[in-house]
């Protein structure tokens, strides 16, 4: 089954993300600021979360609708097949934000995509009031010059955080940068990595992993592995 992705990423790093979906056998779709589009099926969405290096979040894009109103948003947003993924005892928190569009409360924003959402899965499930004491299901939305993006965070804990560092200093670089740096210095499996700088080692765990090629996503844990469909 073919879905919609959106990876997220520090801004000047898309195309960098770009060259990594293409690596793992994902085609991508589209590109704009912070985020580039993808489509797989659930095989790609687990090598995703797995091996992106640069990318932060990793999200199953429902669909996308102009929201120029809150009804247009409410109605766009409860068009879509929640009950694909949600069951009728999950939970199913809402956050989001919007960039150049006519929507800008966010705490409105929330609260009509959360309404929307439960009367799709009422509708669905015959009933009209959820628990929600299953597993996590995190909507997030992203209205962007009057287009809604309403997707579900397959990630949980940002991919920067890797698992590795137990203890960092005062200013530590994000791993996720590190990892963009280092493949904008072509660093390969021969090379020779020095950071006289070194102060919690990013760049060096960086530079190594990708030298010999270690899934940065090895050593955690993400969202998507609790969900049924997954």
């Amino acid at each position: 089954m073919k879905l919609q992705y959106v990876a997220t990423c520090l801004f000047g790093l898309e195309k960098t993300l770009g060259e990594e979906l293409d690596g793992i056998g994902a085609r991508r779709t589209e590109t704009m600021d912070g985020r580039v589009f993808f489509e797989g099926d659930s095989h790609t969405l687990a090598r995703a979360n797995l091996s992106l290096r640069c990318a932060e979040r990793v999200f199953l894009l429902l669909g996308r609708f102009p929201a120029d109103s809150f009804d247009g948003l409410f109605e766009g947003t409860k068009a879509l097949p929640w009950e694909d993924w949600i069951g009728r005892n999950d939970a199913f928190p809402v956050k989001g934000h919007a960039i150049k569009s006519r929507l800008h409360s966010l705490p409105d924003c929330q609260s009509i995509v959360k309404k929307a959402v439960v009367e799709r899965l009422a509708g669905a499930y015959g009933q009209k009031w959820f628990a929600e004491v299953g597993v996590k299901y995190q909507i997030e939305f992203f209205i962007f010059r009057d287009i809604a993006y309403l997707m579900i965070d397959t990630t949980g804990t940002p991919l920067h955080k890797r698992g590795y560092r137990r203890t960092s200093n005062a200013a530590p670089i994000k791993e996720t940068l590190a990892a963009g740096i280092i493949d904008l210095a072509r660093v390969r499996a021969d090379s020779v990595v020095c950071d006289p700088m070194c102060g919690s080692g990013t760049f060096l765990i960086e530079a190594a992993y990708k030298a010999l090629n270690v899934a940065p996503g090895l050593r955690r844990s993400f969202a998507a592995e609790k969900w049924d469909q997954i």
